[in-house]
């Protein structure tokens, strides 16, 4: 088994501190006393919050690109694909339903902050756009493939708005299914 290092370890602490307390909520000592190392050696690894913050959003794309690429792998159709996707409420209802999206969170946070990394880590919804926009494609959806996809990333994003808001996971499974219908529904459509 590989061990992680120091660096890593931080990076780690820092993602979960963001989506539980927020970026600008987390300060460098929050994160070094979860790592449980002394303040100077964080400042080796790390000299500046927005260097974490950088490294935060690098470590979210590249999860967020070998979960799309495990889809990819595991689902036989278009449509069971874009079901991964939808049913990834449901696989982090608890967190969701506590913090919200953890995209969609640390956006709307750096948005309000007006802060530079904001465009990197909008990167994260172009990953997710992207992604659906060519299962949309693949489901033969071709001229409306990116609409659909900027619908249902949206739907999605409004599910976990709301499922933070009211703590419903009775709400977060019927928003699910009502998706899963959806698309359902655009794939015969396409046929």
């Amino acid at each position: 088994m590989q061990q992680t290092s120091t660096r890593e370890e931080i990076v780690e602490a820092a993602d979960g501190l963001f989506y539980r307390q927020g970026f600008d909520h987390t300060s460098f000592a929050d994160i070094a006393e979860v790592v449980r190392i002394s303040r100077g050696n964080f400042y080796y690894h790390f000299k500046t919050k927005d260097e974490i913050l950088d490294a935060v959003i690098a470590r979210r794309l590249a999860q967020t690109e070998a979960m799309l690429a495990r889809w990819e792998a595991e689902g036989k159709t278009p449509q069971e694909r874009i079901g991964s996707f939808v049913r990834i409420l449901l696989t982090n209802k608890t967190d969701i339903k506590k913090y919200g999206c953890p995209v969609g969170t640390l956006t709307g946070e750096l948005a309000k902050l007006n802060h530079a990394a904001q465009g990197e880590a909008k990167g994260l919804f172009t990953l997710f756009r992207t992604w659906l926009k060519r299962q949309f494609e693949l489901l033969g959806r071709g001229k409306d493939a990116d609409m659909l996809a900027l619908h249902l990333l949206a739907r999605s994003q409004g599910v976990a708005t709301l499922a933070a808001a009211f703590q419903d996971e009775t709400f977060i499974r019927r928003e699910v299914q009502v998706m899963c219908d959806w698309v359902a529904a655009r794939a015969a459509e396409a046929q």
